[in-house]
């Protein structure tokens, strides 16, 4: 790899050229995001080669101008010769820098609510222009960055440099991939949409004063045009046969209805108002409110009864009855790529589906197991059946569950220290999901911080129906969404400060839910799921991860009904049938997703697996974690490659 040229030829220029005739590579590089560590001892040392070469300088005779002269030329050439390498090197890396800071411009001033989440305030009064002509003109613009990547020299970029430069081509080609397969003409899946998603406004603005309350009222006068940019494209998606399926679709309405309001302080966007800074004057308030109010009134809530009339009028009366990705348009090609999109790596569907089959019956034999331990008589069809019918096993109220979480993840607080080196900055906080959303979404989310530490990280946990959240899941599903899971893993990477931003923002969903499946199972390592009933709660976890690669390949590849795959579920989990059921319309709703947890998840057991055998009693947990940490969200190809130079690393030094 180049940078071994790069500091064999530094070596020569301390030899014979002045110290100020040209940087070193740290030099040159040490105020560039591309100057990524490489560590010493995976490269050729500089020392090797300058040690040798005044030896064979040595061996000539000091008298003899002849070769004196000779030496001078083929120094001087040497010199010349590395500068302009090192000049070449230098003005690819800044192309490259240039190449990834103006694409990561664009970004945030093509979506201002992004941008607000990274903690860049210049775009806050602003919403982004969804409409199929920006999409289109979005498109182009990405083509063009691809276009300029691929003329990039890649060898003559260190290691971190190319790692850069391939995730940002492989980015930028996943989303032309779901632009040409019409995917923006479907913004919206059965469970959210930009109407969920901007409801969440308020917890995710910083108000800290006069104009910052102003740009927030911007944004909520822009609602109705931004509303009416969804339903343009659903319009389109209806007229290209791109719609969601009719039967996940039940209930969605439930969504839009709360935020059609009469008062104006009903709206959850009027929060930020009720209780203004004491140090804003009187007059201040008086017109803040009044601004607030005009704008839910005259633009919000016009803007969600038009996105609801439209829904009931056009969108779910013709909202396709399929369920397969592959009923889409160029379906099955649209499907493959998905499934290469969110595991990032060459597999095909059918291979998914196998895996999944090994790994549903590998648990399901450690499952079949706990029931013996607990003395339970009976089969384990009834044991699971008393898990689901037992009110033991359940909350009696809200505040109780958030109990047992809160507790949970106070006692992994302290553990900790014992797994990681690093622990991230920003804090985490509970939330109880919104009650509007709570009946259609899933058991719980995280909710990362803002950009600038503004906002905390968020664990938000359902507590409607409580009799389908049983406490015995509750330490796998908190060890999941908050520490060490994806609080602990999203929060480190926001902090990694040596990457550029477009990668400190970036999400592979193999390695981040990959990572939060493999975090569940960190538990049993500090003292977690000691009671039989928590621990297999961690399995039915596990093996419901595992079912993810066995129904979404088969409803989308292979011709599974809805049916099938609920029943599919309720076979082998331990999940209730109202989790099961909102989990199926999930997967098909969006196709693919639910691969990458358990994807993710195995590739990082196999790789601590390596470490620990080549390793030995040299294998330390927290290197190992810090190790994949480090470099953030990658695909599981390069978080391959990163392991394996870590235990190669490890290896050189016994």
């Amino acid at each position: 790899m180049l940078v071994t040229n790069i500091r064999t030829i530094a070596t020569f220029n301390q030899v014979c050229c002045s110290k100020n005739s040209i940087r070193t590579p740290s030099e040159a590089t040490s105020n560039s995001f591309l100057n990524s560590p490489v560590r010493a001892d995976l490269i050729e040392r500089p020392g090797r080669l300058h040690s040798s070469f005044p030896r064979r300088v040595n061996q000539v005779r000091l008298g003899n101008r002849r070769w004196h002269s000779y030496i001078v030329v083929v120094l001087c050439f040497i010199c010349v010769q590395s500068t302009r390498l090192l000049i070449a090197d230098e003005a690819t890396e800044t192309a490259l820098q240039q190449l990834l800071d103006q694409a990561w411009e664009f970004r945030l001033s093509e979506n201002p609510l992004f941008a607000s989440e990274v903690g860049d305030s210049r775009y806050h009064n602003q919403l982004p222009d969804v409409s199929e002509e920006a999409e289109v003109q979005r498109a182009e613009r990405k083509r063009i960055f691809l276009k300029r990547a691929t003329k990039i020299d890649r060898d003559k970029l260190d290691r971190g440099a190319q790692i850069h430069l391939d995730i940002f081509q492989l980015l930028l080609r996943q989303d032309l991939a779901e632009f040409q397969f019409g995917m923006h003409l479907i913004p919206i899946t059965n469970r959210w949409g930009f109407h969920i998603d901007f409801m969440d406004l308020p917890s995710r603005t910083r108000f800290s004063d006069i104009a910052s309350y102003e740009a927030y009222i911007d944004r909520l006068t822009k609602f109705r045009h931004y509303s009416d940019q969804h339903v343009e494209l659903l319009r389109r998606g209806i007229e290209t046969s791109r719609t969601l399926p009719s039967v996940v679709m039940e209930g969605y309405l439930d969504t839009i209805r709360p935020h059609v309001v009469d008062d104006p302080s009903e709206s959850r966007l009027y929060a930020p108002f009720r209780s203004l800074p004491a140090s804003f004057t009187t007059r201040e308030k008086k017109r803040l409110i009044r601004l607030a109010r005009d704008a839910i009134r005259s633009s919000v809530v016009p803007g969600y009864e038009a996105f609801g009339k439209f829904m009931t009028d056009e969108y779910l009366p013709v909202a396709r009855g399929t369920i397969a990705a592959t009923a889409l348009p160029n379906g099955r090609d649209f499907y493959r790529h998905r499934v290469r999109r969110f595991t990032t790596l060459d597999i095909i569907p059918e291979e998914v589906h196998e895996l999944g089959l090994k790994e549903v019956a590998r648990i399901r034999a450690e499952m079949r197991g706990v029931p013996s331990k607990v003395g339970f008589e009976g089969s384990y069809e009834d044991f699971v059946e008393h898990l689901r019918t037992d009110p033991k096993f359940y909350a009696s109220t809200p505040e109780q569950l958030l109990k047992e979480v809160a507790y949970t993840l106070k006692v992994m607080d302290g553990k900790l220290p014992e797994l990681f080196k690093s622990l991230p900055r920003m804090p985490y906080g509970i939330r109880r999901v919104p009650d509007y959303i709570a009946p259609r979404t899933t058991t719980a989310y995280y909710s990362p911080p803002a950009g600038d530490g503004s906002v905390a990280g968020y664990y938000y946990v359902n507590t409607y129906d409580l009799k389908s959240r049983p406490l015995y899941e509750v330490e796998a599903l908190s060890l999941h969404e908050a520490v060490p899971g994806h609080h602990l893993q999203l929060a480190l990477q926001q902090e990694l400060t040596d990457l550029p931003s477009f990668r400190r923002f970036a999400s592979f969903t193999a390695y981040v839910e990959g990572w939060a499946l493999y975090a569940e199972r960190l538990g049993l390592e500090v003292g977690f799921y000691e009671d039989p009933y928590d621990d297999f709660g961690r399995l039915s976890y596990e093996m419901w991860r595992a079912c993810r690669l066995v129904v979404d390949t088969g409803i989308h590849y292979l011709g599974w009904t809805r049916q099938q795959a609920i029943a599919y579920m309720s076979d082998n989990t331990a999940l209730s049938l109202h989790n099961i059921t909102a989990e199926v319309d999930r997967y098909i709703a969006w196709p693919g997703q639910a691969l990458g947890y358990k994807m993710g998840e195995l590739k990082i057991r196999q790789l601590r697996r390596d470490a620990e055998k080549t390793l030995g009693d040299r294998f330390d947990i927290r290197d190992f974690h810090d190790a994949v940490l480090r470099s953030g969200s990658v695909p599981l190809s390069v978080l391959d490659e990163n392991i394996q130079l870590y235990i190669a690393d490890l290896s050189r030094r016994r």
